[in-house]
């Protein structure tokens, strides 16, 4: 299955019917006077979130959706029929954007939440409408309004509490099999992870929290090297990143430039989404030994200057992975009580929430810009190909 998380729409909403102009003719009724019925109103095309879905790919493949036209009136005071209203069902998470504008339409982030995004034509009035004391057989009518028409753009941002960043092969796919359900690939080369991937991490009874891994970033992704950042977008949406530094990696490079790499491509994409609470996870821990452990993660905290929290693990071996875990549902439940009992922690989350959904697209846009204006890349994007990865979807919820 391809996983996409954008698709371009064309979407048109019905007109409305015309009005009718018709006099009654029955036999031994002279001067039966006016009885034509207004139109039907043209139906709307509304979009529903999906729990079911998770992605976006039957888009790639249609993109020009059109409601029903609402029916003309008839004679004898007869309503033509109202168009039926299009439900285009789209993943939980689905951000809509006027492509014209470039305003978002709306969030779709609970599953059955809907969102009209073309409204049908108002239905025309037929003659019956106007007749009067003065006007006993009037010929006015009054036509149908045309539907609402748009270009959309839909952006899948998969919702998750936490979101896992780090280099290639820091073992962020190893962790989510550890600590969930999820099976993604695992591989001893760089980017074996090309789609997000979603899992649940059970900590106890009815507690748990949703885990999302990402494809690694590389230094220049906010330039488009390696796969780029346009799956840092779906970690916009979580609670708490968890940045994992490899303390010793198989290419030889110094962890504390790799971990300063992903600050800078994080502050690169969006300031905001780097200023989101983020803990330290020093992964493979099992390949130090055991007198150097100390000095190196000491040198890692000291050279990133960080101040929040850092975890020492082994996800292949799952060593202080229930531990961090348990830490990382407590603190999901100390904010979210946070949120529902403080009205301005919660206008803050939202206003960083705009932010991030915000830059996240200003910085998407513009590499977007700067691709097309290379001609073998513009030459790829006529079959949308760059777009779509042939990979089986890991997604777990």
């Amino acid at each position: 299955m391809k996983f996409v998380d954008e698709a371009p729409v064309n979407v048109r909403a019905g007109n409305g019917g015309n009005g009718c102009l018709s006099f009654r003719r029955e036999k031994y009724i002279p001067k039966g006077g006016p009885d034509g019925g207004d139109g039907g109103d043209g139906g709307s095309v509304i979009l529903v979130a999906d729990v079911n879905l998770n992605t976006l790919v039957d888009y790639r493949y249609q993109r020009n959706y059109q409601a029903e036209n609402g029916e003309p009136g008839r004679g004898k005071d007869c309503t033509g029929g109202k168009g039926e209203d299009l439900v285009l069902k789209v993943p939980v998470g689905t951000t809509v954007i006027d492509e014209g504008s470039g305003a978002v339409l709306g969030d779709l982030v609970e599953a059955g939440q809907s969102l009209v995004v073309a409204r049908g034509g108002h239905h025309g009035l037929g003659n019956t409408r106007f007749k009067s004391s003065t006007n006993r057989a009037p010929r006015k009518t009054t036509p149908g309004e045309e539907g609402e028409s748009r270009q959309l753009r839909l952006e899948l941002k998969l919702l998750a509490d936490v979101g896992l960043v780090g280099m290639p092969n820091a073992g962020k796919s190893t962790l989510i099999r550890a600590v969930s359900a999820a099976r993604p690939k695992v591989a001893n080369y760089p980017f074996t992870t090309l789609t997000p991937n979603l899992g649940v991490v059970q900590v106890g009874p009815y507690r748990s929290f949703v885990m999302a891994d990402v494809p690694g970033l590389i230094e220049g992704a906010s330039a488009g090297a390696g796969l780029g950042i346009r799956f840092l977008k779906h970690l916009t949406r979580t609670r708490i990143l968890l940045h994992l530094v490899d303390v010793l990696p198989a290419d030889g490079t110094d962890p504390l430039d790799n971990a300063r790499a992903i600050e800078s491509e994080l502050q690169a994409f969006s300031p905001t989404l780097a200023a989101r609470d983020r803990w330290l996870v020093l992964n493979k821990m099992d390949l130090l030994p055991a007198d150097e452990a100390d000095a190196v993660c000491e040198t890692l905290v000291n050279g990133l200057h960080w101040s929040g929290p850092v975890y020492r693990v082994s996800a292949i071996a799952a060593t202080g992975t229930q531990a961090l875990c348990e830490d990382i549902y407590e603190y999901l439940v100390r904010r979210q009580e946070l949120l529902e009992t403080d009205s301005e922690a919660r206008d803050a989350e939202l206003a960083m929430q705009a932010r991030m959904q915000a830059e996240a697209r200003e910085q998407i846009e513009g590499l977007r810009t700067a691709q097309k204006g290379n001609a073998s890349v513009a030459e790829n994007d006529e079959d949308d190909d760059d777009d779509d990865y042939d990979v089986d979807v890991v997604y777990q919820p």
